[in-house]
C-alpha cells in the first residue's frame, strides 16, 4: 500500500507560483485532509500526485514527489500506470453517460487484458459492495447511471476507481454539492475505505476535516503552513497562521 513523500515541492502556473517549497508526508491508509481559502493550493497540491497539472499549459514543476519510492515528477513517469495507482473523485461527480454496469467496467476495458463476462460481473460486484450501493443498484444495473441521486454517483464515482485496484484516492470537495445526510454518509464510506486505501481529501469545510482525518495540512498563499496529527491542529496548532484559519479570524 503506498505512502506520498512531498520534499521541497515548487510548481508554477507561467509566472505564478502556486506552491513553494512543500514538504509532508501522507501516511497509508489514514485520511488526510487538507484545508486552507480558496485559491490557497491545495486543490493544486493534490492534483500533483496524478500529474493532472500536466494537461494545463505553462506548468512548471520541482521537487520530488515519491510514491513507492518513485519519483512521479519525473519524464520517465508511465502517466496511465500511476493514474491507475492513485484515482481522483472530483467536486460533482461526474458519472459516464453509460449504464450504471458500464461505468464500473470501463476501467477495466482500458486497463486490463480482455475478461470474460463472468470475470467483469464479479468486479462490477465487488466494487459496487465496497461503496455500499450493489444492494441499492443490483436489479438497475443496465439503468443510465445520470439518473441516480447526487450521493449514488459520487459513490458510483468511486466504485468506478475502485475497480481497477488503485492503493491511493484523492477527494477534491467530494461532498460540496450533497447534503448534510448524503455528506455524512460519504464521510462513513471514507472511514471504511481507509482500511485499504491511502485518501487524501480537499475540503473547506474545516467540521469535516475534524471528524474525517488522522492527518490534517493547512494552506495558505501556497505554503503549507503546518501538517500533523488532525486533533493537535485543531487544538494546539504551532502557528498563528493556523490558529487563525481555524478559529475564524483569518479566511
Amino acid at each position: 500500500m503506498a505512502d506520498i513523500r512531498v520534499n521541497n515541492l515548487n510548481l508554477w502556473y507561467a509566472d505564478f507560483q502556486a506552491l513553494i517549497n512543500v514538504n509532508a508526508h501522507f501516511t497509508q491508509k489514514q485520511i488526510t485532509a487538507m484545508i486552507g481559502p480558496s485559491g490557497c493550493g491545495k486543490s493544486t497540491l493534490l492534483r500533483v500526485f496524478n500529474r493532472m497539472n500536466d494537461l494545463i499549459e505553462g506548468v512548471r514543476i520541482n521537487g520530488q514527489v515519491l510514491i513507492d519510492s518513485e519519483n512521479i515528477i519525473s519524464e520517465k513517469t508511465d502517466l496511465i500506470s500511476l493514474r491507475k495507482k492513485v484515482g481522483m473523485v472530483f467536486q460533482r461527480p461526474n458519472p459516464f453517460p453509460l449504464s450504471i454496469y458500464e461505468n464500473i467496467a470501463f476501467g477495466q476495458r482500458v486497463h486490463a487484458e480482455s475478461l470474460t463476462k463472468l470475470q467483469l460481473d464479479e468486479i462490477v460486484e465487488d466494487s459496487l459492495k465496497s461503496v455500499l450501493l450493489w444492494d441499492e443498484l443490483k436489479d438497475k444495473l443496465n439503468k443510465s447511471a445520470l439518473t441516480l441521486s447526487l450521493e449514488q454517483k459520487q459513490r458510483l464515482c468511486v466504485a468506478r476507481l475502485i475497480a481497477v485496484k488503485p492503493e491511493i484516492l484523492l477527494m477534491d470537495e467530494p461532498c460540496s454539492t450533497l447534503d448534510p445526510q448524503a455528506t455524512s454518509r460519504i464521510e462513513e464510506l471514507m472511514r471504511e475505505l481507509k482500511h485499504n486505501y491511502t485518501i487524501i481529501i480537499v475540503t473547506h469545510n474545516m467540521q469535516q476535516a475534524a471528524r474525517v482525518s488522522d492527518d490534517t495540512g493547512f494552506m495558505l498563499l501556497g505554503e503549507l503552513v503546518e501538517f500533523g496529527k488532525t486533533q493537535n491542529i485543531f487544538t494546539s496548532p504551532k502557528d498563528k497562521r493556523t490558529e487563525d484559519y481555524i478559529t475564524g479570524r483569518y479566511g
